[in-house]
């Protein structure tokens, strides 16, 4: 009996660990934007971009992370893997494909308040450029971003 819960407990243990390592999902980057745009609502910028530099679980998840840039002048507000872009406006700057993402993302934001941009980054676990999707989420003029690596 004994060794049969020790199995069970294993089991679920290690059931547990890969639904933990499974790849991030669309709604795992909506879901972590959206936390963050409740808590801008509730304890302001400053709070939000202390927790994303500091690498705060809650929105900071291995190759899914969010970053917060200004909607109106475009510079990066905050960013946990890359904080030399802190600061800066890189709305023009491409992509590996030469593709103006950052601007995109901005207009997209202004005109709808939410959506999805695809584009190439750098990935934090990996460090290759990848192409990614990111969801975007405007709240209190500034824009959430929650991107995903796709699998090539």
């Amino acid at each position: 009996m004994k060794l049969t819960a020790t199995v069970v407990a294993t089991a679920l243990t290690l059931s547990c660990a890969g639904a933990l390592a499974a790849e991030p999902t669309e709604k795992d980057a909506i879901a972590m934007a959206e936390r963050g745009a409740a808590m801008v609502k509730a304890k302001g910028k400053e709070e939000v971009m202390k927790r994303i530099t500091s690498k705060d679980p809650e929105f900071v998840q291995g190759s899914l992370y969010i970053d917060m840039r200004d909607v109106k002048t475009g510079i990066v507000l905050a960013h946990p893997y890359n904080p030399s872009i802190v600061g800066k406006d890189l709305t023009d700057v491409p992509d590996a494909n030469g593709k103006k993402y950052r601007r995109e993302i901005i207009e997209l934001a202004a005109a709808k308040g939410k959506g999805w941009v695809d584009y190439q980054y750098k990935n934090p676990t990996t460090g290759k450029i990848e192409p990614k999707t990111t969801y975007i989420l405007l709240v209190d003029g500034v824009v959430l971003e929650a991107g995903l690596y796709k699998k090539q």
